[in-house]
C-alpha cells in the first residue's frame, strides 16, 4: 500500500511539473534604439508576436494585441518582432497607424530562428510565455487559428495562464 501511495504521489508531482520549453533569451532594439530584454519581463505572461508590417493578418492582430495590453495592463507584456525587409520607417508608420502601446523590436533572423526552428513560418506567429519563462503556446496563423488572431480567442488562453489553470497551454497549434 505504501508503495502504491508513493508511486501515486510521484505521478502527481511529475504531472504538475511544467513541461514547457524554456523561451530562448534575447535583447533586441526597438525603433528608438531602446533595448528590450525578455528577462526583464520575468514574472509576467509574455505575448511574443513575430509579424511583418505589410501582412494584413498582422495588422488585424496588432489591434487585438493593443486590446490585450489595455485589458491586462502590467500583468501581460506584449512584444512584436519584425525581420527585414521591415525597417525603422515602416515600423514607425505601422505603430502610429495602429496607435500601438507596446514595443516592436528588430531582429535579423537569429531570434526568430531560435523560436521557430525553421527558416520559414506563417505570420503572424505568436508564443505565449508563462511568468516563469516557459513557452506554453506556439501558434501560427491559419484557418484553424484564425479566431485567435482576429477574434477574442486568445483571451481565454491568457486568462488560463494568469489564473494558473492549464487551459490549452502547452500545445502547438499550426
Amino acid at each position: 500500500m505504501r508503495t502504491f501511495l508513493a508511486a501515486a504521489l510521484c505521478a502527481a508531482v511529475l504531472s504538475a511539473a511544467d513541461s514547457s520549453r524554456r523561451a530562448p533569451g534575447f535583447s533586441l532594439p526597438d525603433a528608438k534604439t531602446q533595448q528590450h530584454d525578455l528577462a526583464d519581463f520575468r514574472g509576467k505572461v509574455v505575448i511574443l508576436d513575430f509579424m511583418q508590417t505589410t501582412c494584413p493578418h498582422c495588422s488585424a492582430f496588432a489591434d487585438i494585441l493593443n486590446e490585450i495590453q489595455q485589458r491586462y495592463g502590467d500583468r501581460v507584456a506584449v512584444l512584436s518582432v519584425v525581420n527585414p525587409p521591415d525597417d525603422q520607417g515602416k515600423v514607425n508608420n505601422f505603430a502610429a497607424a495602429h496607435k500601438l502601446t507596446y514595443p516592436i523590436v528588430f531582429d535579423c533572423g537569429q531570434v526568430a530562428y531560435s523560436y521557430l526552428r525553421s527558416p520559414s513560418f506563417d505570420i503572424p506567429h505568436v508564443y505565449l510565455i508563462d511568468s516563469n519563462g516557459g513557452i506554453r503556446e506556439d501558434m501560427g496563423y491559419n484557418e484553424g487559428t484564425k479566431d485567435l488572431f482576429e477574434g477574442k480567442g486568445l483571451f481565454s488562453h491568457i486568462d488560463a495562464l494568469l489564473g494558473g489553470g492549464a487551459g490549452t497551454a502547452g500545445g502547438k497549434k499550426k
